[in-house]
C-alpha cells in the first residue's frame, strides 16, 4: 500500500476512535442506573437541579471525565509495555505500580485511620512511584536494563513481595481491610475529581515522554541489538519507557484504583487498526482504552440497577478474561 494511502487510512481510524470515544463519553453521561429521559439530563447539564443536577454533576459527569483519562493512561500505557518488552501479554502492572499503591492506601488506613479522598490520591500515587523505583534500583543491581528482561523479573519479585505485605496488614487489622476492600475493586463509582488536577499533570508528562520516544518503540521492537545498531541508546531507551508507564499507570491507579485488562487488551485492538507503528498506535490505544473503560462502566450502571451497580473492575475482568483467552489462542505471538 503506497505511504500516502496508508497515512490516510490511519488518519481515518484514529478520527473513528476519537468519534467513537466521544460517543461513549456521552452515552455515560445519558445512561445510568437511575433512568432518566436523555432531555432531562440535557437540561440538567445547562440548568442544574436540585435531584437531576446533583445525579448528572455529581457522578455522571465525574465518573465520565474519570473513564476517559484512566483509559487513555491505561491504553497508551500497554501500548508503551509491550514495546518495551516485545511481549504481547505484558500489562503496565507488571512494574510493580499497583501493588505500590495498593500497600500505600493501606498504611496509611492504618496508621491515620479514615482517609479524605485526596489524601487516598496522593498516597496511591506515592507508593505507585516508590514501586516503580524499587523495581529500577534492583533490575539495574542485576544485570542491567539494556534487556527487558530484568525488568520484568524485578517488577514481578517487588510486586510479589509488597502484595504480600500488604495482606499481612489487611488481616491484621478490620479498618484497613474494610478500606482495601473497597479501593482494590477498581471502580468508577464514587470516585470524586478531587486532585485531579496534580494527576492530569503527571499523567500529561507521561503522554509527552511516550510519545517522544515513539521512534525509540519501533527500534526496540526490531529487537535490542538491533536498535542499538541503529543508534538507539538502550539504557535511555528503557529509563524513557519506564518513566512513562509509571506516569501513566501511576495516574489511573491513584484516581480509580487498580483496573486490569484495558493495557493489556486495548494495543490488541489498536494495532489491528492502524498498525504497529507507534506514532499512530500509542494515540490510537489510548483511545480504545478510554472506550473500553467507560462502555464497560455503563453496561456495569445498567446490570445492577439503581440498588447494585456492578464495578467496572468485575466487568473488565470478565470481559478481558475472555480476550486474553483470545489472544494467547493467537498463533505466532511471541514477540511483536
Amino acid at each position: 500500500m503506497p505511504a500516502r494511502a496508508l497515512a490516510a487510512r490511519r488518519a481515518a481510524a484514529v478520527l473513528g476512535l476519537v468519534v467513537t470515544a466521544l460517543s461513549a463519553a456521552a452515552v455515560s453521561i445519558l445512561l445510568g442506573s437511575n433512568h432518566l429521559d436523555p432531555g432531562v439530563v440535557l437540561t440538567a447539564l445547562v440548568h442544574p437541579g436540585e435531584d437531576v443536577g446533583a445525579v448528572v454533576w455529581g457522578s455522571r459527569v465525574p465518573r465520565t471525565v474519570l473513564g476517559l483519562l484512566v483509559g487513555l493512561c491505561l491504553g497508551v500505557a500497554g501500548a508503551v509495555m509491550q514495546g518495551q518488552t516485545r511481549n504481547p501479554l505484558a500489562d503496565p502492572g507488571i512494574f510493580g505500580v499497583t501493588a505500590g499503591a495498593s500497600l500505600a492506601v493501606v498504611l496509611g488506613v492504618t496508621l491515620l485511620g479514615s482517609l479524605s479522598v485526596l489524601a487516598t490520591v496522593w498516597l496511591a500515587l506515592l507508593g505507585a512511584l516508590v514501586a516503580s523505583v524499587a523495581v529500577f534500583t534492583v533490575a539495574a543491581l542485576g544485570r542491567g536494563l539494556s534487556s527487558p528482561v530484568p525488568l520484568a523479573i524485578a517488577g514481578t519479585a517487588v510486586s510479589a513481595f509488597v502484595t504480600a505485605f500488604t495482606s499481612a496488614l489487611v488481616l491484621a487489622d478490620e479498618t484497613s481491610l474494610a478500606a482495601y476492600r473497597i479501593w482494590v475493586v477498581g471502580s468508577l463509582s464514587g470516585r470524586s475529581l478531587h486532585g485531579v488536577g496534580v494527576v492530569v499533570l503527571l499523567a500529561a508528562a507521561g503522554l509527552l515522554v511516550a510519545a517522544a520516544h515513539t521512534r525509540t518503540l519501533d527500534a526496540l521492537a526490531l529487537g535490542a541489538d538491533l536498535a542499538a545498531s541503529l543508534g538507539q541508546h538502550l539504557l535511555r531507551a528503557r529509563l524513557a519507557g519506564l518513566a512513562a508507564i509509571t506516569l501513566l499507570t501511576a495516574s489511573a491507579v491513584a484516581l480509580t484504583g487498580p483496573i486490569g485488562f484495558v493495557g493489556l487488551t486495548a494495543p490488541h485492538v489498536a494495532r489491528r487498526l492502524v498498525g504497529g507503528g507507534h506514532a499512530w498506535l500509542l494515540p490510537a490505544s489510548g483511545l480504545v482504552g478510554a472506550t473500553v473503560l467507560l462502555g464497560c462502566d455503563v453496561v456495569g450502571r445498567l446490570v445492577g440497577g439503581a440498588t447494585s451497580e456492578v464495578s467496572v473492575g468485575v466487568v473488565l475482568s470478565v470481559l478481558g478474561g475472555l480476550a486474553f483467552v483470545l489472544i494467547v489462542r493467537r498463533t505466532r505471538m511471541t514477540a511483536l
